[in-house]
């Protein structure tokens, strides 16, 4: 993966950093420190093992740094009481992160419900939609806060296909699919067929209460069952 990064100071976009004057030897130490790991951060604890900083100059230059926003504390997904740290002008990466859905080390489950109805209400609208049409029509829409990209909206489409919200279908180019050339796959929501009954899933031993007690020689028998007896009239 290649890093996200910002321009540094002096690089030839021209665009700066905050200057890193005025800073105390052991905050550029940290600083150096936590740079040279890029978007994938360090550990606290393998960061003082670098730095081989005494404790009370280590804490307080750290605390100093992410005061003045040069660096940034990620939560781990994988260890949630794990502190990594990324200089401010790297995105952390989605291995350390989680990426989009997560938030502080854990799944967001709110942000990842609310774009799930902004993908389902534009497949509603067009009744029949690709990945770039919901991605389009989200990305169009008022409500929309946040810039998704269209692998993003993939993913929770595939998510929403596999929780059967959404059913995944090829076009054939003809009346609904009309809008969508032939071949392409496309999404509609899914709708819940009920299963047709046939002549056996009909016959009433299937939820006769004393189906146990049942035997052709017996008090309760097929013989002198009258349910039984008005299945067998009936005409299939």
């Amino acid at each position: 993966m290649v890093p996200q990064k910002r321009p540094r100071l002096g690089s030839k976009s021209g665009a700066a950093l905050v200057p890193d004057e005025g800073l105390s030897d052991a905050e550029r130490m940290i600083l150096e420190a936590i740079r040279s790991k890029e978007n994938m951060g360090i550990w606290t604890f393998d960061l003082k093992k670098l730095t081989n900083l005494p404790r009370g100059v280590f804490d307080k230059a750290l605390r100093l740094l992410q005061q003045k926003g040069l660096i940034k504390c990620v939560v781990s997904i994988h260890n949630k009481s794990r502190k990594m740290y990324v200089a401010r002008e790297f995105e952390p990466a989605k291995e350390i992160s989680g990426g989009t859905w997560y938030s502080q080390g854990s799944l967001n489950q709110e942000f990842i419900s609310d774009v799930r109805s902004k993908c389902l209400a534009q497949v509603t609208r067009l009744r029949i939609a690709t990945i770039e049409d919901v991605w389009k029509g989200i990305q169009m829409s008022r409500d929309s806060k946040a810039d998704f990209t269209l692998q993003q909206i993939k993913e929770i489409v595939q998510a929403m296909v596999l929780d059967k919200e959404l059913e995944e279908v090829k076009s054939t180019g003809d009346g609904d699919f009309s809008a969508v050339p032939a071949g392409r796959p496309c999404y509609r929501r899914f709708e819940r067929r009920a299963p047709i009954a046939g002549a056996l899933s009909a016959i009433p031993c299937g939820v006769c209460p004393r189906i146990s007690e049942c035997t052709p020689d017996g008090v309760i028998s097929p013989n002198t069952c009258i349910y039984f007896t008005k299945w067998l009239e009936l005409d299939f």
